[in-house]
């Protein structure tokens, strides 16, 4: 897994409405790694808005996977430029429906394009984006009268401590960057005149929002 680089993905769901010329676009995003998945929330959408005039979609997942639906709009109007958001933001592993309900007016070409592109950066940045890397487990066996000065140093190498199992000593887990994790053994060290170790465990891959 070392060699994964880090990525975007959403930060978690989001959804806004757009109203132009009285139709109204309900935009959603989602976070997904499957096409199971995919195939499950869109189901869901065409239950829940069975009366809307179009549901179209677009997903991108991390292995390259990618697909639209014009659902019925005419061709390049609206799954394309829905799509283009998160090629164009580098936003992988997400789903992104627009619900149109139509308004009476046509919009032309030109106007779908942009309301659907529109719908979906504001769905996106309701939901927030996130970073998707790397990130390794990590064990560090501290006495109790070092445990403080050892927690300081977490923040400086962007280490989130998960637990804390409290015994003759206190074994804190923890997860950080990969990258960071040799640093962090040798401030640690450092720090403690060799007293406390810390051992590198299993690496995991970890979203951490970053807007």
């Amino acid at each position: 897994m070392g060699g994964v680089k880090p990525y975007k993905v959403p930060a978690g769901e989001g959804e806004d409405i757009l109203i132009e010329k009285k139709s109204r676009f309900i935009g959603h995003v989602y976070k997904v790694e499957t096409v199971e998945e995919i195939n499950e929330i869109l189901a869901a959408q065409r239950k829940k808005y069975w009366d809307a005039s179009h549901v179209v979609y677009a997903y991108i997942l991390h292995d390259g996977t990618m697909r639209f639906s014009d659902d019925g709009e005419p061709q390049g109007t609206s799954g394309m430029p829905t799509l283009d958001v998160f090629r164009k933001e580098e936003v992988f592993d997400v789903l992104c429906t627009v619900v149109r309900y139509f308004g009476g007016t046509l919009l032309g070409a030109g106007g779908l394009v942009r309301a659907y592109g529109k719908t979906a950066k504001m769905a996106l940045d309701a939901a927030g984006v996130a970073m998707m890397r790397p990130h390794l487990e990590v064990l560090v066996d501290c006495p109790y009268n070092l445990l403080e000065i050892v927690r300081k140093r977490f923040d400086a190498f962007d280490a989130s401590e998960e637990s804390a199992e409290f015994g003759a000593s206190v074994l804190l887990t923890l997860y950080m960057p990969s990258e960071q994790f040799e640093a962090f053994s040798a401030d640690i060290i450092d720090l403690t005149n060799g007293a406390v170790e810390p051992m590198a465990g299993e690496e995991k891959l970890f979203a951490r929002r970053i807007k």
